[in-house]
């Protein structure tokens, strides 16, 4: 479809002039007002999982008792990736993520992440936050909607003092709700990826959009999820919209794309000693494919001998929970191995996004259905990475 012809609420993207991919930065646009074929790409790219389904992650058992060892990076759009300030390294149970400066207005742009301990307990909740850029056509910055939706995650998880009742869609509502009600968010929207993990060794997911995570166990890409859209680079978003757009939309007959926590696709995993979780927005995923990110965790991973070959295969090394510990990798900052896998990731896809010889996921998917568009190279945008390294919690200093 041509430009001319697309509802004109917002800009349409100068890149790529087709309303598939002028969607994902036009929340007023409504999933009707998509073209025929936009309607039928629901399952484009690595969509193929039912906004209300739980899934989980079998063949593997639950260790004794674990340890989430977690560790953050971030780069905005537009700006260089400073590996030295544009991190994050949590010290459970001393400190949460929205205690810190760059959580209220952090420089990852729309992007934002939470990390903090549930209560008093050992369990943890942590993920990201992506903001939708068509906002800003609108006068409207939807990091404030992504960020304070990340402060009231962490805080809702300080807080909470029934831990076993909190489950990752749980807390997912209760800060949109928050911010719902914060009367200085005007409006806005933004996907999530929430996650909440017991010292068990259970972990719940909560995935509303195109953000997503992955598991990875013993140099193999045990788990990774799927995104929510309702066409192609389309996500599902929580937004607020105000009574002036509201009433504009109206006028063209359309309602915006509007979603609530209550949609969010569930899945429950068993994490056990070694697994590295990898959670991040579509500023990653869009660049780098699962098998991508399995390189470079698995190249530091092997590379510090956490994971270590053998003759019964891979396993685990016995120094994994010294090197998550603050001083594990003789560092100036990036001192953990969990913060230093969340800087190589977010280093990896910045410089994939700033590649135009290199196609990444996003350009192989407007490749394959749009060959007209003549994409190629990375998507550029903003990332955030938030990293959990799990340990035996007998053998972690938390």
């Amino acid at each position: 479809m041509h430009p001319s012809k697309t509802l004109g609420l917002l800009t349409v993207s100068p890149l790529v002039h087709c309303s598939l991919t002028t969607c994902r930065l036009t929340p007023i646009l409504s999933y009707q007002q998509c073209p025929a074929q936009c309607n039928d790409l629901r399952s484009a790219g690595r969509s193929h999982l039912s906004s209300h389904s739980i899934r989980s992650s079998h063949g593997s058992a639950a260790a004794p008792s674990v340890a989430y060892k977690i560790g953050a990076a971030f780069s905005a759009k537009g700006r260089r990736f400073n590996t030295k300030q544009h991190l994050f390294s949590f010290e459970s149970p001393r400190q949460s993520s929205e205690n810190l400066p760059y959580t209220g207005r952090p420089t990852s742009g729309q992007d934002a992440f939470f990390i903090s301990n549930i209560g008093n307990g050992p369990s943890v909740a942590f993920g990201v936050a992506d903001g939708v850029g068509g906002w800003d056509a609108s006068g409207i910055d939807s990091a404030d909607f992504s960020h304070a939706l990340c402060r009231n995650l962490a805080r809702n998880a300080k807080e909470n003092t029934e831990e076993q009742r909190l489950g990752a869609r749980n807390l997912l509502s209760q800060a949109f709700t928050d911010v719902v009600a914060d009367e200085s968010i005007v409006g806005g929207g933004s996907t999530a990826c929430v996650a909440v993990g017991n010292s068990t060794g259970h972990l719940q997911v909560a995935n509303l959009g195109d953000s997503g995570f992955a598991q990875f166990r013993l140099n193999a890409v045990h788990y990774d999820s799927n995104p929510q859209t309702h066409a192609f680079n389309t996500p599902y978003q929580l937004s607020i919209i105000p009574p002036k757009i509201l009433a504009r939309s109206r006028i063209f007959g359309s309602m915006p794309l509007r979603d609530f926590p209550r949609d969010a696709g569930v899945t429950s995993h068993a994490v056990r000693h070694g697994d590295v979780l990898v959670f991040a927005t579509d500023g990653v995923w869009d660049n780098l494919s699962p098998n991508e990110l399995l390189q470079i965790v698995s190249r530091y991973m092997t590379g510090f001998q956490a994971w270590q070959g053998s003759d019964r295969g891979t396993t685990v090394g016995k120094g994994l929970a010294a090197l998550t510990e603050q001083g594990g990798i003789p560092k100036e900052k990036e001192n953990t191995l969990q913060t230093m896998l969340a800087v190589a990731i977010t280093g990896e896809a910045k410089a994939a996004s700033q590649n135009d010889r290199r196609d990444g996921p996003f350009a192989k998917e407007v490749q394959k259905f749009y060959p007209h568009e003549d994409f190629h190279g990375g998507k550029v945008d903003d990332i955030c990475v938030v990293v959990a390294v799990v340990v035996d919690a007998s053998e972690s200093g938390a």
